[in-house]
């Protein structure tokens, strides 16, 4: 492969990358049910499509900063860093390798990702307030969340595959 096409290749995952992040941004910031230590949303489905769809460090990059800015400029600072932390890993779960976005990978991805949601909201609001009884209290709506956005990159993503989005976007 030509060092231009390489370059290609990277401006447009770094392109898709930042459109993701705005869009993570965008669904997490102001498509949001506030709860006792912070909110529901369902910009994790896109941060699971980004993460289908792009390579590790172009996705893990989309994570952190739209759902980092999102609770940076949400009133939310105090959990940037659990929230970068977080999101990062549970874009690392999947794979962008495989020709479909739901991959066998990506099915066991979308469990790991609720584990590493609820438990590392769970921890970080453990931490954060000091007292790991109050934390008990968000798990429930953190798995609401995951749970509705699994449900949604898993709609998305056979959408995106039937329609064979991943080749078109990002193959060529």
């Amino acid at each position: 492969m030509s060092d231009r096409r390489k370059k290609e290749i990277q401006l447009r995952y770094a392109v898709l990358a930042a459109l993701f992040a705005a869009m993570i941004y965008v669904l997490t910031a102001f498509v949001h049910i506030p709860t006792q230590q912070g909110y529901i949303h369902i910009g994790d489905a896109l941060i699971c499509i980004a993460a289908a769809l792009l390579p590790a460090p172009y996705a893990v990059c989309a994570a952190a900063i739209g759902a980092g800015m999102s609770d940076f400029l949400s009133g939310y600072a105090i959990w940037v860093l659990p929230t970068v932390i977080i999101k990062s890993a549970t874009a690392l779960m999947f794979t962008s390798k495989n020709e479909k976005m739901l991959c066998r990978r990506n099915w066991f991805a979308s469990m790991s990702a609720m584990l590493i949601c609820v438990g590392g909201y769970y921890i970080a609001g453990g931490i954060l307030y000091g007292d790991f009884i109050a934390a008990l209290a968000d798990i429930p709506t953190n798995i609401i969340q995951t749970v509705a956005s699994i449900a949604l990159f898993v709609s998305t993503g056979a959408a995106m595959d039937k329609m064979q989005i991943k080749r078109r976007l990002v193959r060529n």
